[in-house]
C-alpha cells in the first residue's frame, strides 16, 4: 500500500519523537525540515496543512515561483542548495534561512542583499569534513574559525550553527562518529563565544544518528514526500 504525505509526515514525527527519547534529548528539541524540491505548490500547500511550516529548497527559480504561489500561507523558506554568487540577491530576498554557506564571499553578498526591511538572514556553515565523497561543496575546517568570526560581524546577517551531509553509504555506528565530529566543531564554536544554536545534520536514511549526535534540524525529502522520480 502507497502511504500518502499525511501518514509519511506522521512517521516521520514518530521517528524524530522515538529518537529523542532513546538518546535523552529533551521532547521538541529536533526541528522538521521538509524537503521540498521537485514538489508542486500544491503538495507543499497540503503538507502546510497538516501543520509543517518550514521547507527546505535547492533550486531557486523553481522555488521563487511556490514562495509566490504560497505566499498566503507564510511558511518559512530555507536554502539548502549550492549558491552561486549570482544568485544571492534573490536567495537574500526570498529566503528565512541558508544552510549552504560555504565560502565568506557567499555571505557578504547575502548580507548586501539582504532588504533592511527583513530581520536578519539566519544562516548556517556547511562544513566539507573530507571524508564524503558525494558532497562537492563546503567550507574547510581549518577555515572555520576564521570565517565564522567575519561572517558573525555581518550586520545583515544571523550566523545559527553548521550544516553537514554525512556518506549516504556510511554504517550507522560511522554515521554516528561524523555527526559526533559535527557536533564538536558546534560545541568548540561555542565554547569561544559564538552565539549558536542550530545543527542542521540527518536526512531521511540517518536521522536517528543524528538525534543521537545533537542536531536540532533534521532535513527530510524522501521520507516524506516518497521518491522522486
Amino acid at each position: 500500500m502507497t502511504l500518502d504525505c499525511s501518514e509519511r509526515l506522521h512517521a516521520v514525527m514518530a521517528r524524530i519523537r522515538t529518537a529523542e527519547v532513546q538518546f535523552q534529548r529533551p521532547l521538541g528539541s529536533v526541528g522538521l525540515l521538509a524537503v521540498s524540491k521537485t514538489q508542486s505548490a500544491a503538495t507543499i500547500a497540503t503538507v502546510a496543512a497538516l501543520g509543517q511550516r518550514s521547507f527546505g529548497e535547492n533550486y531557486l527559480q523553481e522555488t521563487l515561483i511556490k514562495i509566490t504561489e504560497l505566499y498566503d500561507l507564510n511558511l518559512e523558506w530555507h536554502f539548502i542548495g549550492s549558491i552561486q554568487a549570482n544568485k544571492t540577491r534573490d536567495i537574500a530576498k526570498r529566503f528565512d534561512w541558508v544552510h549552504s554557506v560555504d565560502r565568506l564571499k557567499i555571505a557578504e553578498r547575502l548580507n548586501m542583499h539582504r532588504p533592511n526591511g527583513l530581520p536578519p538572514l539566519n544562516i548556517c556553515l556547511q562544513l566539507k569534513m573530507g571524508n564524503e565523497p558525494n558532497v562537492k561543496h563546503g567550507l574547510d575546517l581549518v577555515d572555520l574559525s576564521l570565517v565564522a568570526k567575519k561572517i558573525a560581524s555581518l550586520p545583515r546577517i544571523r550566523l545559527r550553527g553548521l550544516m553537514a551531509i554525512s556518506n549516504s553509504t556510511s554504517e550507522c555506528a560511522n554515521k554516528r562518529e561524523f555527526f559526533a565530529r559535527v557536533r564538536k566543531l558546534h560545541e568548540r564554536l561555542v565554547s569561544d563565544g559564538f552565539r549558536l544554536d542550530t545543527l542542521s545534520m540527518g536526512m531521511s536514511n540517518d536521522l536517528e544518528a543524528a538525534i543521537a549526535e545533537g542536531s536540532t534540524l533534521v532535513r527530510i525529502g524522501t521520507a516524506i514526500f516518497g521518491q522522486r522520480f
